[in-house]
Parts: structure tokens; sequence; C-alpha cells
């Protein structure tokens, strides 16, 4: 199974890009050096001047790919979604208990990242950070509804489903698949933002113990979903 899933290729929707990213080293480089760049600086300081000046290209090299820089965040937090899907269906694919497989998935959401090596150019702890600092950037502007049509934020409603679909089995009564686990998924975010910037507002700690995060995120799932 691993073999096999190794061979997998993570796409993002072909619309939030102009030129594949992955179809060039150019591109994957783009990929690469974005990360840490907005890992560094910020989504607002960042642009496609400092990037390219940092990979040694120019602006039109870059715009090539993307028309923005918010639909290069876009690209950035859809591929990360997809991975923590792929790692789902690795981790779960032969998993029978419903309640065993929820908790995979709550683990996934909340766990610490370690880079996959099946992506060398993408620095997966680093992105992770940007989803963390970033993500809520991609969707709450005046264009969401827009993207949302053009399929920009396809990656994460499909994970989110797939996890509600687990929810669905443990209880079908349960009238709030959805809800729960789009709030568990930027829960997982939220909580580590406010450790760092905004303590008062979490009982998580900045260097939390090691399962703390998802300790709290799997207590809140199963109480909701008891029968």
């Amino acid at each position: 199974m691993k073999s096999l899933l190794a061979n997998i290729r993570i796409t993002v929707d072909e619309k939030v890009y102009l030129k594949d990213p992955e179809s060039s080293k150019k591109g994957q480089q783009i990929i690469e050096n974005s990360i840490l760049l907005i890992d560094e600086l910020g989504l607002e300081a960042f642009t496609f001047k400092k990037l390219a000046e940092k990979i040694g290209t120019t602006e039109a090299t870059i715009y090539r790919y993307f028309e923005s820089k918010h639909k290069l965040l876009v690209y950035l937090i859809s591929w990360y979604w997809n991975w923590l899907e792929y790692r789902l269906v690795f981790a779960t694919s032969n998993i029978a208990s419903a309640e065993a497989r929820l908790k995979i998935a709550i683990h996934i959401l909340s766990g610490k990242v370690e880079n996959d090596m099946d992506y060398a150019h993408i620095n997966e702890t680093v992105l992770q950070r940007i989803v963390v600092a970033e993500s809520a950037k991609a969707y709450l502007t005046k264009e969401v509804d827009a993207d949302n049509k053009d399929g920009f934020f396809l990656s994460y409603k499909r994970l989110c489903k797939r996890i509600a679909g687990i929810v669905q089995e443990i209880n079908p009564d349960y009238k709030y698949p959805d809800s729960l686990v789009s709030t568990v998924a930027e829960s997982a975010h939220y909580q580590v933002f406010f450790a760092k910037h905004l303590p008062s507002l979490t009982n998580i700690s900045k260097a939390p113990t090691e399962n703390q995060l998802e300790e709290f995120l799997t207590d809140l799932v199963f109480k909701a979903i008891s029968k």
C-alpha cells in the first residue's frame, strides 16, 4: 500500500494556477522558496519581487505560474489539505473500526507534522506553520464566492467530508457532522496560533505536551457524538 501511495501525485485544481508548478524544476523552486519566504515574512510583506530575488529569476517568470500571491497561497493551502487526505487514506486503509479511524483523523489534523521525503521540494513542517498563520486569508476575501465556484476549496471540503463520513458511521443520528469536522479542523490551527500569540484564549500551552491538542479535540468530538 505504501509503495502504491508513494506513486500518487498530489494535485491542486488547475484553476488556481496558470502553469502547473509541478511540471518543471523552476515551478518546484517557486513552491519550495515561497513556503520559506511566506513563513519568514508573512503574507502581507511577501511579494513576487522578493521571491524572484530569492531564487534568482524574474517576476515575469513567477507570473507565468500564478497570477497573484493570493492564488499562490490558495495553491499551498490546497496542497496541504490534499497531503493530509493522502496521509489519512494510507493510515486508515486497513482499519475496520470507525472509532479508531476517527481518532487517526483527529491525530492527523492536530498532530506533529514530519517532512515527507516523497515531496522533497516541499517542507511540510514549515507549510503547516503557514496554514496555522495564513490559511484563513485564503477564503476570508470579497471574492470567496467566486473562488468557491471555481473549486478553490475542494481539497479542504473533500477532507472534511471524508472525516464527517466516519462520524456518521459512528452515530448516524448526529445532526452536525460537517459542522463538527470543520470546527475541529479550524480549531486545530487556531489553538496553536492562540497558544503562541494569544495565550489567554486557550488552555493549550505554547510548548504543548506531546498529545495536548489531540487530547482536547478527541474529547470534544467523542463527547459531541456520543449516543
